[in-house]
């Protein structure tokens, strides 16, 4: 995987840049749509690539591990082929999911034992096994394995924690480079930047990553219930130490301004359920604020959903029928709302992109972070 800096803002952290997979050129900034199941739930992935404009999305090796499995997937050839996506995909290495299974796992040094949440059926995870899975599964990019730790974690379990991920990252990194790819394409290896809201262990771990010259890196166990201003700080401590010339990946963040400040501190990859989770519940972004399409004052809206919006759906429905399909329950409704989120996610950094090569991105951001922060 080859990353390409184009420019950076002059007044800000952030960055414009292109990186090259064998599935296809990546632009960022960028945000990647979550296709947990090798689905993104609701949408087809013609409208994923077409009306939203997704250039990459994210699979979960947990999930596709424990179902449809490692045989079924190899058997079809590899994700690719397993979910006709022919894009370039990401999988997260199942840790965030294993560890929020707290009353069912258990934490050894040779990795986590736990229970399918589908069967209750009894699985390991190890750094080894959890690579050889990503090589199955067959993404363009793969994430190490980690120990995500609770946001407000005491500085001494948050520093035992970053100790295991480290052992663990060696581990992952020696694997990756035992084995090879199955399916005749490429495969990167991110590790995971870990650390809660401890600058110390934050820039400690920026450090011992970059042994590895990995293709990128990620910043993970974030947005998990400390402080925004928290989250920000971490994210330019881990940041000022990180290499320019690697692309740079936060993981599971977040809100349309959560992404522009994160942009603006010189992050380039992002991933979160919120569009399509809050588009299923109702909630609609847009670039004068956010949309509760459940409210009675829609009813009777027959203008259209988002005439800035660029997805067919944006013009083609008014904001009554999607009041009337979402409080119906009908299944439509979620689809409709979820594509809209997701467009407006990849329409909100291709626009961070144009004003970084344009030069102009912070005083557009200041702008749209007051116009997002609005209720409608």
């Amino acid at each position: 995987m080859k990353f390409t800096l184009r420019h950076t803002d002059l007044l800000s952290q952030a960055r414009a840049g292109e990186f090259v997979t064998d599935h296809g050129t990546v632009q960022t900034p960028i945000f990647m749509p979550v296709g947990t199941a090798a689905t993104v739930k609701g949408v087809f992935h013609r409208d994923v690539r077409d009306e939203a404009r997704a250039q990459i999305i994210l699979a979960n090796t947990y999930h596709l591990y424990l179902r449809p499995g490692m045989e079924v997937i190899e058997e079809a050839g590899g994700v690719h082929r397993f979910s006709s996506w022919e894009g370039p995909m990401l999988t997260d290495s199942g840790g965030f999911q294993v560890f929020s299974l707290s009353g069912c796992r258990k934490i050894k040094e040779e990795g986590v034992h736990f229970q399918s949440h589908i069967d209750g059926s009894r699985h390991l995870f190890t750094p080894e096994s959890v690579i050889d899975t990503q090589r199955t599964i067959g993404a363009d990019i793969m994430m190490a394995f980690d120990e995500c730790p609770p946001g407000d974690a005491p500085h001494e379990y948050a520093a035992k924690s970053l100790d295991l991920t480290e052992r663990w990252m060696d581990r992952c990194f020696n694997q990756f480079e035992r084995t090879s790819p199955k399916y005749g394409h490429g495969q990167s290896l991110f590790p995971i930047i870990q650390g809660c809201a401890y600058p110390d262990l934050r820039i400690r771990a920026a450090h011992h990553v970059q042994q590895y010259n990995a293709d990128g890196y990620a910043i993970g166990g974030l947005a998990v219930g400390e402080p925004i201003p928290v989250m920000y700080e971490m994210i330019e401590t881990v940041n000022a130490v990180l290499p320019k010339d690697k692309p740079r990946y936060l993981m599971g963040v977040g809100t349309p301004i959560n992404i522009l400040e994160a942009i603006a501190r010189g992050v380039d990859m992002f991933d979160c359920v919120m569009p399509t989770r809050n588009g299923r519940n109702g909630q609609l972004f847009t670039s004068h604020g956010v949309i509760n399409i459940r409210n009675k004052k829609w009813e009777r809206d027959f203008t259209p959903l988002d005439p800035e919006g660029t997805s067919f759906v944006d013009t083609t429905y008014t904001r009554a029928y999607l009041h009337h399909l979402v409080v119906s329950g009908e299944m439509l409704g979620a689809q409709i709302a979820s594509l809209h989120n997701i467009a407006f996610y990849l329409r909100l950094v291709a626009e961070a992109r144009e004003h970084i090569l344009a030069g102009d991105f912070t005083p557009w951001k200041e702008r749209m972070i007051n116009q997002l922060g609005q209720k409608l």
